[in-house]
């Protein structure tokens, strides 16, 4: 098979991560990183031995870029994840997919219209506690659902949402602690239960000085199964905690913090329980992004990229779709319009 070509927009932090897991990928290489910014996707270039470019349309018209990774702010998403699309380049958008159900929508349908795949990047779900967990839920292992909930911990300080304007704005960031920081747990939770039907929530800034967005926030769920549920976010958690996720049934419950299993126990046990309790127990490696956003792994990332590549080459639909990565948009912003208004709010169809 020929190599994928892999164009990064946007070469901030996160970029990063997306240049290490395409550099471990077989059959795949990194040709190209674009950012406006004078100079940084030149030093972008030589430290990834990558081409750099300035102007959008160098970056698009490059023969070599299969598939185009958006890092950009998040309310720059659409416009990036739409240009790649209309240059007939297979895209996969950082999280959020945008910052607004609107602007999720606009960069599924623009990839329709020109035929090409796309992904959001919801890496966690390739931890294989992840995996495990949802397969206990379809495998119906919890009994009746009762209760689950996602617990986003975290610390920030001032400086980092001093370090760019961008942060802390509705315009670029379209919330804080649940649309920034808690989206990953929050894909989780919804990605294992299924779809959320009702939510209300409360939304304050508590720890921090200007910035628009909330800082702390919590959030009651209905899901369309039945079961109820909660989510908490802050960012004002020192010295932050791992992302955790939980969820309770009348025969079984389990507790996941990032990557580690804390709980895990059925009433009917299974020869394979005891052997992941020991497994799982404490095999987080890093530190989650709870108090450093820089503190990741890249090979989440790298999992993803290799499943989006297996699904251009099997030509089937990308494992975390558009659509799929556009369900924890919809909750959040359930949730924002619920704390403005006081009023549980529904969940569209």
């Amino acid at each position: 098979m020929a190599i994928k070509g892999f164009g990064i927009i946007g070469v901030g932090m996160i970029a990063e991560f997306h240049a290490q897991a395409i550099e471990h990928m077989e059959g795949c290489k990194l040709v190209a990183g674009f950012d406006p910014v004078p100079g940084k996707a030149a030093q972008f270039g030589v430290k990834h031995n990558c081409r750099g470019y300035e102007k959008i349309e160098d970056f698009l018209n490059d023969p070599d870029i299969d598939i185009c990774t958006v890092a950009t702010p998040s309310g720059l998403h659409l416009d990036g994840a739409v240009a790649a699309a209309n240059a007939k380049k297979h895209v996969i958008v950082e999280k959020p997919l945008e910052i607004t159900p609107e602007r999720c929508a606009g960069i599924i349908e623009a990839c329709k219209k020109n035929n090409v795949k796309l992904s959001g990047v919801f890496p966690s779900r390739y931890h294989e506690s992840a995996k495990l967990l949802k397969k206990a839920v379809e495998d119906g292992r919890f009994g009746k659902i009762s209760f689950a909930d996602a617990q986003i911990k975290w610390y920030r300080s001032q400086e980092y949402y001093d370090s760019g304007a961008w942060r802390g704005t509705w315009k670029m960031d379209g919330g804080g602690c649940f649309m920034n920081q808690g989206i990953h747990a929050i894909d989780l939770l919804q990605w294992v239960m299924g779809p959320v039907s009702e939510v209300f929530a409360f939304a304050e800034t508590l720890g921090h000085e200007r910035i628009e967005v909330e800082d702390t926030a919590a959030a009651v769920l209905r899901f369309k199964n039945g079961a109820v549920g909660t989510i908490e976010g802050t960012t004002c958690a020192y010295p932050g905690f791992l992302k955790r996720i939980e969820v309770m049934g009348t025969k079984g419950s389990v507790i996941i913090e990032e990557e580690s299993i804390i709980k895990w126990e059925f009433a009917e046990e299974t020869e394979a329980d005891k052997q992941i309790r020991e497994k799982f127990l404490n095999n987080t490696t890093s530190g989650g992004g709870a108090a450093d956003p820089a503190a990741i792994s890249y090979v989440p990332h790298q999992h993803l990229f290799e499943a989006f590549v297996k699904s251009l080459d099997e030509g089937t639909e990308p494992e975390v779709s558009g659509e799929s990565a556009s369900q924890s948009v919809k909750i959040i912003c359930a949730a924002y319009e619920s704390a403005k208004t006081g009023k549980v709010v529904k969940l569209k169809e």
